[in-house]
């Protein structure tokens, strides 16, 4: 009993400003850093979904291609004239370049 009461003597007796800050810090976290990443997730996966063939595209490996056949989880991009190459769907990002000539 005696710890206890010293415990809570040393802890300032009901001072919560300590909790604030660790709930304010994690509020800021999520707000700037967690939040924008699973916005961007989301819209890589609704790209992902809405790929159609005649699209350019980039690999994760940076490669500049034109979607010629779309599979379930494969993807066939030419990457040249005739050079076609066969890609997972989840390494295919969108061409920022067209995308801005596009608009």
């Amino acid at each position: 009993m005696n710890l206890l009461f010293v415990f809570l003597q040393s802890a300032g007796g009901g001072d919560y400003s300590f909790l604030i800050m660790m709930v304010a810090i994690f509020a800021i976290m999520y707000f700037f850093m967690i939040r924008p990443q699973n916005k961007k997730q989301k819209e890589i996966a609704n790209f992902r979904k809405s790929l159609e063939v005649g699209q350019e595209v980039i690999t994760a490996g940076g490669i500049y291609g034109k979607i010629k056949e779309i599979e379930d989880n494969v993807v066939v991009v030419e990457i040249a004239s005739g050079v076609k190459i066969k890609i997972d769907r989840n390494s295919i990002f969108a061409n920022a370049a067209s995308n801005q000539q596009a608009k």
